[in-house]
């Protein structure tokens, strides 16, 4: 059935994705006629591109209706329902349909079982920041897809450096892919920050500021990842990931636990050779400060999605959370 469901934040992997089924499906001077991109937030755009979908291609190639935004894994009117139910069941074999949508479907709603049944249903999720084995795994795979050669002091340079960008890794790869061109040796982290932008500060080590409790570190960083653009509540979220991570490995250590596979199981680490370094991390921290500290995020979330100033909000909290990391 070609029906194509595509949710997540990773807005350039949903592109990427939606790129290669236009190149797959869609003859390119056909184009204009068979291929139609509707922003469909609403029952009646929705409709209309379910009605668009269920016409036969003209001339050569197949047909791709992309409904984008669409909230129907979430919310559905029954006649809408009923709508999609025909569509999927009469849907020409040379006509594809894609939804996309940032939100996770609603496993309870009927729409969202109708289209587990009929489409081929794709997640394209940010890897939490916090998550450094799992972006470097990204790094090598993508690095590996082009053909380009890291070191591994490359790839942690990168990590770094880029952090869960999609979008900036990829070009920054295709960059560094040019200069390596012809070179058959790994690309090592001397050879590439003098190529990418390597001073650009994430959340991450705004999380480090605030556990040696470096008030005017921590604040500048804060003011930096806003000039930047990041999102008051992505950073709120990075610090929560960062903070239960040392408060899971305080915890195992205060409990006696000295295996670090064991301590990487229960705190979700995907390398247990990760454990000895956040082990590092957290000597002279004791559990009831970081449980504070997450308390004190859990509050920095909550008053950024209630729409207070996110600056200031920031700010107020940066200085608290390093207050209870200095007692």
């Amino acid at each position: 059935m070609p029906v194509y469901f595509y949710w997540g934040d990773d807005d350039y992997q949903i592109a990427q994705a939606v790129k290669r089924l236009i190149d797959t499906h869609v003859d390119p001077t056909w184009r204009d006629f068979n291929y139609t991109k509707i922003n469909a937030n609403g029952d009646l755009e929705v409709m209309a591109g379910l009605n668009q979908a269920v016409t036969s291609p003209f001339g050569m190639g197949n047909r791709l209706t992309w409904l984008a935004d669409t909230i129907i894994a979430q919310r559905c009117s029954e006649a809408l329902l009923a709508e999609l139910e025909r569509t999927f069941n009469y849907l020409p074999v040379d006509s594809h349909i894609l939804f996309t949508s940032s939100n996770k479907p609603d496993g309870r709603a009927k729409s969202t079982k109708l289209i587990q049944k009929h489409a081929k249903v794709l997640e394209f999720s940010l890897i939490p920041p916090w998550k450094v084995d799992a972006i470097a795994q990204l790094v090598k795979q993508a690095a590996l897809e082009i053909d380009l050669k890291l070191s591994s002091d490359g790839v942690d340079l990168l990590v770094d450096a880029i952090g869960n960008d999609t979008r900036r890794l990829m070009m920054e790869l295709q960059k560094l892919q040019l200069s390596h061109h012809g070179k058959t040796k790994p690309l090592t982290a001397k050879e590439i920050t003098p190529l990418i932008q390597v001073s650009a500060h994430n959340s991450l080590q705004l999380a480090s500021a605030i556990r040696t409790a470096n008030v005017s570190q921590a604040l500048s960083l804060v003011a930096e990842l806003l000039r930047n653009n990041e999102v008051g509540l992505r950073i709120c979220a990075t610090l929560v990931g960062q903070f239960r991570t040392w408060l899971w490995i305080k915890l195992m250590q205060e409990s006696g636990e000295r295996d670090d596979k064991v301590i990487a199981d229960v705190a979700e680490i995907g390398n247990p050779k990760r454990v000895y370094f956040l082990k590092q991390e957290v000597q002279g921290l004791n559990s009831q400060q970081l449980i504070r500290s997450l308390s004190i995020l859990l509050r920095l979330e909550s008053d950024l999605k209630h729409g207070k100033d996110e600056t200031a909000t920031l700010q107020t909290a940066i200085i608290e959370l390093c207050q209870a990391m200095a007692k």
